[in-house]
């Protein structure tokens, strides 16, 4: 275990039968932007409880910045910030009383209401009621409350869950914005395309599993290459695709011949289609998608493109 912002080794959670998090073994370095990645149901909120000590785990243990929630209590948060499931407020007060009462609880400083209420866009709007602020609204006054404590790591889970899509850009961008001021920040996901904009690393978990931990970019470069060939003879160019060494999964339709080759397989292709009288348009190299790895890893429904992670 080290000083690091989180580190989770063996964590298991257990209601009755249902193993809800199985095994979790767990590293945000410092100046992570970090996904976890899953789908709904998959254990995701649950471990994050478990991080933060509000649940304790049947197994494993915990370490935030080198602290045990479970073992230094109070002091383990320390330095950490966020909410898990929705951020929660008196609906009745405005946004800044909110604050307030917040601060106050957390004998915090006063001083930084202003700051943080600017930083999510919401000074203006400080004076209403947030009974009456849309959830957009809420989801930024939330990390604004989280920011009152100039935290070191953010723990945000799922937090453009319901906003519209000028919503999810916004907080996309107040993401990035606190990133960039150096907040280490572990974003509990199921949109892809989230993680995929504004993430460093990733882990993902399956049925309470981890099946990968790691840099996104090692993730995508571990994905098998893939090519897509326009041509005008497709039957032939498909025979001809089918019979060269280290070209695979060849599939011909609409006017094109897709398979997956190594960079010598596809060169070694494109002579035997010239040798054959086979003329061809475009040669597009593809590579898979985040949404086709998370669902190789998660679902299984095609061969996994990268090796599962014990």
């Amino acid at each position: 275990m080290t000083d690091a912002p989180v580190v989770a080794r063996g964590l298991v959670k257990r209601y009755g039968d249902l193993v809800a998090v199985d095994s979790v073994d767990l590293t945000v370095e410092h100046g992570d932007v970090f996904g976890y990645l899953g789908p709904n149901g998959a254990g995701k909120t649950t471990s994050l409880r478990m991080l933060l000590g509000l649940i304790r785990p049947s197994e494993g243990r915990v370490q935030l910045f080198g602290r045990d929630p479970l073992v230094d209590g109070a002091t383990a948060l320390d330095g950490v910030a966020g909410f898990v499931e929705g951020p929660a407020f008196y609906p009745y007060l405005s946004a800044r009383r909110n604050l307030e009462l917040l601060a106050d609880y957390d004998d915090g400083p006063r001083s930084r209401i202003d700051e943080v209420l600017e930083l999510v866009e919401l000074r203006d709007r400080a004076g209403d009621r947030v009974g009456g602020y849309s959830h957009g609204m809420k989801q930024r006054l939330g990390i604004a409350a989280s920011l009152l404590r100039a935290p070191r790591l953010l723990l945000l889970d799922e937090p453009t869950t319901g906003l519209d899509p000028a919503g999810m850009r916004d907080m996309r961008e107040l993401v990035r914005r606190l990133a960039a001021e150096g907040i280490t920040i572990l974003l509990s996901s199921h949109l892809l395309y989230e993680v995929e904009e504004l993430c460093n690393r990733v882990a993902i978990v399956r049925r309470g599993r981890i099946v990968y931990e790691g840099l996104l970019s090692e993730l995508k470069a571990g994905a098998a290459t893939g090519y897509r060939l326009r041509v005008v003879d497709v039957e032939t160019a498909r025979r001809v695709a089918a019979s060269i060494a280290g070209v695979g999964d060849v599939v011909a339709s609409d006017g094109e011949v897709r398979f997956t080759a190594g960079d010598d397989a596809a060169a070694m292709l494109t002579i035997a289609l010239g040798r054959a009288g086979v003329g061809f348009t475009a040669l597009v190299p593809r590579t898979a998608t985040l949404e086709e790895l998370f669902l190789d890893l998660t679902e299984g429904e095609r061969p996994p493109l990268v090796q599962e992670v014990a």
